[in-house]
């Protein structure tokens, strides 16, 4: 309990210190890259429709069709996530160790926790307040993502294609010396304290640690949340978006592009644990306006991929400003459902006749660090007596407790086609 008692005390001085870091790489590099309806408590109820597949980033159908180090790549997963590797793998010998173990064992309370407190409230959640938007989103764009595959798989479980970006250096399958690196356990542990407490990655601190022991990048701990996700690894390849948005094959060192203006990324092919084949793309990039002016790749390739639905949270309120346009803008233009906590995109920059709005949980005001970012518009729909937002059961974004977190479900009244 001292204990406990102690990390919620340090906690608003690491709140300060994450926004700082992401406040001072803006500054520094112009960039930081995670109304009312009638039933105004529950989305617009439309009928059925199957997934729109136009634009959806080609997957790899089958595990058949995977290469042949699909067995390697699930291991090095499980083995990152402190799960149980299999008997013949080569990494077995390293699970049977007393250092794994005790990491394995810790991990599973810390994700037990997580279960019990996240998981399955945003299940639940989401398989009622967003069930017709499952059913048609294939692709998922969510930008200043970092790696956080963990919250998006669990809101979108049936998507066919996620498309992520952060600043995060691309990274690549850890190398067998990484995974020897008893140096590993605690570092990974760092790197997801806070996401499993608080929902939100300390990109800084992660970063930091993952260096530390030599892990390149998101790729590893995308794959460490398909494997606690359920998802069975099939393949990770290098891919790069060239100077006209195109998606090619990459460079093996994924931490920089071929030559600018490319765009370094990755490409993993999973397999849900329903079965069904699905495509995680991360890009790392910088999608201010300074470098989307001269460099519109990543602009270009995300408007070939048909209607969006976007998500976004943790994104240190990026697109309330000026100087973050035209990814505001492309996700405005090309969504028909964005849902986002409200460092999302302002509530002024939508058109209030194109969307309908979902409210869902409690708003207040930013963290003392944002407070700027405070939007009268969120509060007076918030307080709206005659269409009461509707409750969320679960804590996300910085606002991280459960009684004061919130989240906006956006649906155009007019869907977007290809």
């Amino acid at each position: 309990m001292l204990l406990r008692n102690a990390a919620l005390r340090l906690l608003p001085i690491a709140l300060l210190a994450l926004a700082a870091c992401s406040e001072s790489t803006t500054k520094t590099e112009t960039s930081a890259t995670t109304k009312a309806t009638p039933n105004a408590g529950a989305p617009a109820q439309t009928p059925p429709a199957a997934a729109d597949t136009a634009g959806v980033p080609a997957a790899r159908p089958a595990a058949t069709a995977a290469p042949a180090d699909t067995a390697y790549v699930q291991d090095v997963a499980t083995y990152l996530a402190g799960l149980p590797v299999r008997a013949s793998s080569e990494l077995a010998a390293l699970a049977q160790g007393p250092a794994y173990q005790a990491f394995a064992k810790d991990q599973d309370k810390s994700w037990a926790k997580y279960t019990s407190t996240h998981t399955t409230r945003m299940t639940q959640w989401a398989s009622h307040a967003l069930d017709s938007v499952q059913g048609r989103s294939p692709t998922i764009f969510y930008p200043f993502s970092g790696p956080d595959f963990l919250n998006v798989a669990t809101l979108f479980p049936t998507s066919q294609a996620y498309v992520m970006v952060g600043l995060e250096p691309v990274g690549s399958v850890p190398a067998r010396a990484s995974l020897e690196n008893p140096k590993l356990y605690p570092a990974i542990k760092a790197s997801l304290w806070s996401v499993l407490n608080f929902s939100f990655f300390r990109t800084n601190d992660m970063a930091i640690d993952l260096k530390s022991v030599e892990l390149d990048g998101a790729v590893p701990l995308i794959m460490l949340f398909a494997a606690r996700t359920g998802h069975q690894v099939l393949a990770v390849r290098p891919v790069q978006l060239d100077a006209a948005g195109q998606l090619t094959t990459g460079a093996a060192d994924t931490t920089r592009a071929g030559g600018r203006p490319n765009i370094p990324g990755a490409e993993i092919q999973v397999r849900s644990a329903s079965g069904q084949a699905q495509t995680i793309y991360y890009f790392s990039a910088d999608i201010s306006d300074a470098r989307l002016t001269p460099h519109p790749a990543l602009l270009t390739y995300v408007r070939t991929l048909g209607p969006l639905t976007t998500y976004v949270k943790s994104a240190t309120y990026l697109m309330h400003k000026a100087y973050f346009s035209k990814i505001r803008n492309l996700v405005l233009a090309r969504s028909n459902y964005l849902l986002q906590d409200d460092s999302g995109i302002a509530m002024k920059y939508f058109p209030a006749s194109a969307w309908q709005f979902t409210y869902y949980g409690t708003y207040r005001r930013p963290i003392n660090l944002f407070a700027k970012h405070y939007q009268p518009q969120l509060t007076a729909a918030y307080t709206d007596s005659l269409h009461r937002p509707s409750p969320l059961p679960f804590g996300t974004g910085y606002n991280w407790r459960q009684t004061d977190s919130n989240l906006l479900l956006a649906q155009r009244r007019t869907p977007v086609s290809n």
